[in-house]
This record gives structure tokens, C-alpha cells and sequence, in this order.
């Protein structure tokens, strides 16, 4: 099979999978608590994930300094932690409206940038502008949306996932993807057993009281969102230029309204299309934008005569 095949089977795998994740996400946290789903989910994916490194590599594969333990509980704090408040706001705001929420995590890390004054260009900034004017449609209340209060929070585990994104370089993280994906992943199930042992009743948390949909959903969840979605993309990081891989931001939010359509029975409504229409194009012009820059960036650096 030739490279080229392997990277739009891998493209294929995010894009289903990572797309799908979001009707797993809203199966399982109806009968299984949030944060714990959660904190199971991502604690058992990363002793899958860090024990799969450690057979085909070796233990000291997984040896870290403390420092890069540290910055992979951050990050595992901020990524799988925004992923468990999807747990619970997927039962109030329809799923293709939470994936389209999710959607505008590039242009939370552009702003960030903004913000520690590493200064996009001008394209950049005016997608956005459009980006943002198409969360504010999105998240306005009406009988399509689901609650005000809702919606902010599925924005602000946007943002949070845009801060651990935007951290992730720039501390010292495991430097092996994998590694620290694990790690992240356990750190941050850890705290969410933790948090969800101090929120809920333990009648709560007695598996009895789960259906059988929701614990297929956080089966999915571990398996295929966590093992397979997320080795599929590190892949395509080492093997794929990253506007291709990045084709999956505007793609995994169509997966997921035709999930909410065809199984929840969920409507598409015209606030929702231009919304819609709206942060996908801000983020289209943001990430082939940046993408640009990034190859001229490199460009100029193998021409540098020193």
C-alpha cells in the first residue's frame, strides 16, 4: 500500500471517529455520572497507552523527568477536563452544535497568541473576527440551542481545550507524542475519579444504574476515540503535511451533526447553518493561513547560509 493510501486511511479514521466521538460522549453521560465517565474513560486509555508503548518499546521508554510529569498533568487538567464538561452539556445542547462550539479551538489559540503578542497577519485576524461572530449566533438562547448557561460552558471547554493546545509546545511535555498523550490522558482521569468521587453520591456511581448504551458509548469512547482516533492522528503529524491533517477541524463537525440527525433526531436549523458556515470558514482561512506561514517559516531557514 502506498504512503499516500495510508494517510487518507488514517485521515478517514480521525475524520469518522473523532467526528463520532461526540455521540459517544452524549450516550454514555446519560446514565454514568460526567466527570467520572470521563475520568474512567481517559484513565483507562492511558494505562492502555502507556502499557502498549512499554511492550513494543521497552519500560524505559516511559521514563519522564518531573518536570515533563507535571506539564502532562496540566495538559492532561485542561484536555481531557474539557472533555468531561461535554459529558454534561451534551445532555442539554445538541451534539452538532457542541462539535461546531468545538470547532473554533484554532481560533481560541490564535487569540491566545494574540495575547502574548505573537502577532498574526492580517487574514489571519480578520477569519478571526468571523470565526467569533459565528459563536456569538450559536450561542444566542432559543428552542434550538439549548440553555444560555449550557452553551457558555461547551465555549469554555473550547477554551480550555485551545489552552492546553497552546501550552502543550511551549512547556516541557514528554518530547515522544505518544508518551505524553499517555500521560496526559491518566493524569488527567486521575483527578476527574477524583473530583467525581467528591461530587457524587456513591449511589451515583453504583454501575447498575447505567444502561447498556451508555456503557457501549464509553467503551467506543475508550478504544475508538482515545486509542485508535488519537494514534491514527500522531501518525499523520510524522507522515502528512499539517493542512492536510488539520482537514479534520472542518469535517469532524459534519460526522457529528449527521450523527445527531439521523440517530437523536436532532434538527438542523438556519441559525445553525450559518453558524456553521461561518466558524468553518474562519477556521479554514486561520489554519491555511498559519499553515503557510509555517512552510515559508522553514523555507527561509533551509536557505539560511549560516
Amino acid at each position: 500500500m502506498s504512503k499516500s493510501a495510508k494517510v487518507w486511511i488514517a485521515l478517514w479514521v480521525v475524520y469518522v471517529i473523532w467526528g463520532s466521538t461526540y455521540l459517544g460522549i452524549e450516550l454514555a453521560g446519560e446514565t454514568i455520572p460526567g466527570f467520572f465517565g470521563a475520568g474512567v474513560r481517559f484513565t483507562i486509555a492511558g494505562l492502555l497507552m502507556l502499557g502498549f508503548i512499554a511492550w513494543r518499546r521497552g519500560p524505559g521508554t516511559l521514563k519522564i523527568r518531573r518536570a515533563e510529569l507535571l506539564s502532562a498533568a496540566v495538559v492532561g487538567l485542561l484536555l481531557p477536563g474539557a472533555n468531561s464538561i461535554l459529558f454534561v452539556t451534551e445532555q442539554k445542547v445538541p451534539i452538532g452544535l457542541t462539535s461546531l462550539i468545538i470547532a473554533s479551538i484554532p481560533l481560541w489559540v490564535l487569540l491566545l497568541r494574540l495575547l502574548v503578542k505573537e502577532r498574526p497577519d492580517l487574514l489571519s485576524t480578520i477569519g478571526l473576527v468571523i470565526g467569533f461572530g459565528g459563536i456569538v449566533l450559536l450561542v444566542h438562547p432559543g428552542s434550538d440551542t439549548g440553555p444560555l448557561s449550557y452553551l457558555l460552558i461547551t465555549v469554555a471547554a473550547s477554551f480550555m481545550w485551545a489552552l492546553g493546545s497552546f501550552l502543550s509546545p511551549r512547556i516541557p511535555v514528554p518530547r515522544d507524542a505518544l508518551v505524553a498523550t499517555g500521560y496526559e490522558m491518566l493524569c488527567g482521569g486521575l483527578v476527574l475519579l477524583v473530583i467525581a468521587m467528591v461530587a457524587y453520591s456513591p449511589s451515583g456511581l453504583d454501575p447498575g444504574h447505567w444502561s447498556a448504551r451508555s456503557i457501549l458509548g464509553l467503551v467506543y469512547l475508550i478504544t475508538f476515540g482515545s486509542l485508535l482516533g488519537y494514534s491514527a492522528y500522531v501518525w499523520l503529524l510524522a507522515n502528512a503535511p499539517i493542512a492536510k491533517v488539520s482537514t479534520y477541524a472542518y469535517v469532524n463537525p459534519v460526522i457529528a451533526i449527521a450523527l445527531g440527525i439521523l440517530v437523536l433526531d436532532e434538527s438542523l436549523t438556519a441559525r445553525i447553518v450559518v453558524g456553521a458556515l461561518l466558524i468553518l470558514a474562519a477556521v479554514a482561512i486561520v489554519l491555511q493561513r498559519e499553515s503557510a506561514l509555517e512552510a515559508d517559516e522553514v523555507v527561509g531557514a533551509n536557505r539560511d547560509p549560516r
